[in-house]
């Protein structure tokens, strides 16, 4: 599944993770901590839509 930044359009792909961030490939969406913010510009999660 994708995850896609509403704001920015940053794609956050859970097969591929986000090592520069520390979330290994794998890590499923509902995982991923609720402070975690955008790589790009900083929005929460509630700014992301599935894809």
């Amino acid at each position: 599944m994708k995850y896609v930044c509403n704001v920015c359009g940053w794609e956050y792909d859970e097969e591929q993770g986000y090592p520069e961030g520390g979330i290994a490939p794998g890590t499923k969406w509902e995982d991923i901590p609720e402070d975690f913010e955008c790589p790009l510009c900083s929005v929460g999660k509630d700014q992301f839509s599935a894809e």
